[in-house]
C-alpha cells in the first residue's frame, strides 16, 4: 500500500532562506533562497563543486548552515525531533552502502524504523508499506536476494524502495544515476516520475546530465559557485547563454523530437579528424608509376 495525499491537506513546503553553507571554514553556498516545489520534481544542476549536493545535504538536515535556515512547513528543520522529521522527509545520499548480506526485504524494512516506538511492534501497516514499496519498484521477486548481489540499477531501486517505505511526502536524492548505464539511469528516473505522478510526492534530485534534467524536471534549478543562476521550467530557462554561463561550453539548444523538451547539443572544442578514404578510393587517386 502506497500512502497518498490526504484530501484537503496542503502539501509540505520545504524551502531555504538566506542559506550560507561552509566546509572547514570555506563558504560553498552564499545567501541562497530555494523552494522545493510541492508535488513536483525539482532538479538541481551545475558544474562540479558548484554547491548543488551541498545544498541538498542542508535541505535534508545532513549539514548545519553557517547562517540562514531550511524550513519545513514553516519550522526550522533542526527543531524537529529526528524520528518526526524522518516521517516527513526522506534522503537518498550519493552511493549508499548496505551492510554485507543484508537482503532487499530487510533494507526496505529499515524505512519503517522512524514509525516504530519503544513498545510498538511491527504492524500490518508496516508490512503493507514494505510490500507496496517492493511492488512499486518491481523488486518483490528479489526480496530475499542480498543487496550486494544486485545490479547497479536494481540496487538503486532497492534504496528508493526503502525511502518509499519510509512513507515521506518529500524525497531528496543526490545523484541517484551515478555509475549507472543509460538504461538503468532511465529506469531510475522513470520510477521517480511515476512516484511523483501517481502519488503526488515532492521530489528533489541532483543530476549531472543536463538533458536528463530537462526531460524529467518540472522545475529546474541551475547553480554556479554557490548561487542560483536561473530557475524555472526547463523550456523557459535552458538556453545556449545559460549553458555557457553555468558549464562554460558553447552549444545549440533544440527541441527533443521525443519529449519536446530542450535538448542540449554541445559544440566540441576539437574538430573530429576526417575518416580515412578506403583502399579503393586510394587506388583510384594513386599516381601512375
Amino acid at each position: 500500500m502506497i500512502t497518498e495525499q490526504a484530501p484537503g491537506r496542503e502539501r509540505l513546503r520545504l524551502h531555504a532562506e538566506h542559506l550560507h553553507l561552509a566546509y572547514d571554514g570555506r563558504e560553498v553556498v552564499s545567501d541562497l533562497d530555494l523552494e522545493i516545489k510541492p508535488g513536483a520534481i525539482t532538479v538541481i544542476v551545475g558544474a562540479n563543486a558548484c554547491g548543488k549536493s551541498t545544498t541538498l545535504r542542508a535541505m535534508a538536515r545532513l549539514l548545519k548552515p553557517r547562517a540562514g535556515a531550511v524550513l519545513l512547513d514553516g519550522t526550522d528543520i533542526h527543531r524537529y525531533p529526528t524520528k518526526k522529521l524522518a516521517t516527513m522527509l526522506g534522503i537518498l545520499p550519493q552511493s549508499p552502502v548496505a551492510p554485507d548480506g543484508l537482503t532487499v526485504g530487510d533494507l526496505v524494512a529499515r524505512g519503517r524504523y522512524p514509525h516504530q516506538g519503544w513498545l510498538q511492534q511491527w504492524t500490518s501497516e508496516d508490512e503493507d508499506a514494505v510490500n507496496g514499496a517492493l511492488e512499486a519498484t518491481r523488486l518483490a521477486d528479489l526480496a530475499d536476494r542480498p543487496v550486494d548481489e544486485l545490479s547497479g540499477g536494481q540496487r538503486q531501486r532497492a534504496w528508493i524502495a526503502m525511502a518509499l517505505a519510509q512513507g515521506t511526502e518529500v524525497m531528496l536524492l543526490d545523484e541517484p544515476t551515478t555509475f549507472l548505464d543509460i538504461a538503468h539511469q532511465m529506469e531510475v528516473l522513470d520510477l521517480l516520475m511515476t512516484l511523483n505522478q501517481r502519488d503526488g510526492r515532492t521530489i528533489a534530485v541532483v543530476l549531472h546530465d543536463l538533458n536528463q534534467a530537462c526531460r524529467y524536471a518540472d522545475h529546474l534549478v541551475a547553480m554556479k559557485k554557490g548561487k542560483i543562476v536561473a530557475e524555472g521550467r526547463p523550456e523557459d530557462v535552458v538556453t545556449p547563454e545559460l549553458v555557457r554561463a553555468v558549464f562554460e561550453i558553447d552549444c545549440d539548444v533544440i527541441r527533443c523530437p521525443l519529449s519536446g523538451m530542450p535538448l542540449v547539443v554541445p559544440a566540441s572544442r576539437v574538430q573530429r579528424r576526417p575518416a580515412p578514404a578506403d583502399a579503393d578510393e586510394l587506388d583510384a587517386v594513386a599516381p601512375c608509376m
